[in-house]
């Protein structure tokens, strides 16, 4: 390997609604006996299920294939209204890690079907967050993929609106978007987009260095929609060589010049560092950042409820002041740091 540097993007990696959702399971796997089930992948990265899969959680596509009986996590991706009601009806212990960025979604769909609206949702057919959004009104909403589908779809002399898939690339959207607005003039938009502020913080960050590189590494698993808009971005972006890879060992060893480097939000660090460590780059790593990412999202509420037992419980055993007690803060150790520390 003949790497002279690397330049290595930021923000990348984890985004605040997989570091919710990986503490909340973490938490889980420390605070119940195995098996944990948690409906669908928590996220799409196959060293992070691999992981939490090896820990005695077992991810299920099914929400009827769970006994009665045992705690349920409902993954980041958001899960459909029946779904949800199922596993309350089954778990023992339920809680919903679903990002609240994909809430502010279900929460569109449910308020203008419920206004009468037919929505429009731009969005990958197939995909978990895709299938639990269309859920949440089947009967008022149509998926669209591209500006061909877009075309097909039937005039309307209702009310119209527009909504989004979060992991989508701005291209992606903006494409499909400008199609919809220019067949139906009147449709309606959120004031805010729908698209993960941390996807198009992703995308900005790639396409500040992408002209810069002889060959680009996009880390992540395949089924990861944000991984994929990245990959595709880049080599739109003119890189001469465009690499997704789920881990350091599918790095091939004939790169050379100048490598960018990123990492799909679902992601964990501890693989870009081993990229890089792989790549060894003779005149190092220049870390190039677009901008600082603060946003936070707190544990679901059953995670908090569940800290705040477990802390009472060990201030009684040790005989402490409950006004005295130091709080816990879970904003001070990144999910990263919980994966790698994972140990039963």
């Amino acid at each position: 390997m003949a790497v002279e540097r690397v330049l290595l993007a930021s923000p990348r990696g984890f985004c605040a609604g997989v570091e919710m959702a990986i503490k909340a399971l973490a938490w889980m796997v420390r605070a119940f006996e195995a098996p944990i089930y948690c409906y669908h992948e928590i996220v799409h990265n196959k060293v992070v299920v691999d992981r939490f899969a090896a820990l005695g959680v077992i991810f299920v596509d099914d929400i009827s294939s769970v006994p009665p009986g045992f705690p349920i996590m409902l993954s980041a991706h958001g899960s459909a209204p029946e779904v949800v009601a199922e596993a309350r009806r089954r778990g023992s212990y339920v809680v919903d890690a679903v990002c609240p960025l994909v809430t502010k979604v279900h929460h569109e769909v449910k308020v203008r079907a419920g206004k009468g609206f037919h929505i429009v949702y731009v969005g990958h057919e197939g995909h978990e967050e895709a299938v639990g959004t269309m859920a949440v009104a089947p009967d008022s909403i149509s998926l669209v993929e591209n500006t061909a589908m877009v075309a097909e779809l039937p005039m309307s002399t209702g009310p119209l609106a527009l909504l989004a898939q979060t992991t989508l690339s701005h291209r992606e959207w903006e494409e499909v978007a400008v199609a919809v607005r220019s067949r139906f003039p009147d449709v309606w938009t959120p004031g805010r987009s729908d698209l993960c502020f941390a996807t198009t913080n992703r995308q900005s960050a790639l396409m500040s260095i992408a002209s810069d590189v002889d060959a680009f590494i996009v880390i992540g698993s395949s089924n990861s929609s944000n991984t994929r808009a990245l990959e595709r971005l880049a080599s739109e972006a003119g890189c001469p060589r465009v690499l997704r890879v789920n881990e350091a060992s599918e790095v091939p060893t004939d790169l050379s010049g100048t490598v960018g480097v990123t990492a799909g939000a679902s992601a964990p660090e501890e693989l870009v560092t081993a990229v890089i460590k792989k790549l060894m780059p003779r005149l190092g790593v220049t870390e190039v950042r677009v901008t600082e990412e603060d946003e936070y999202f707190p544990p679901p509420r059953n995670i908090r409820d569940l800290q705040s037992a477990i802390d009472q419980a060990i201030t009684v055993m040790v005989g402490g002041s409950f006004l005295s007690a130091p709080k816990m803060d879970d904003r001070t150790v990144g999910a990263s740091t919980v994966l790698e520390g994972l140990v039963r």
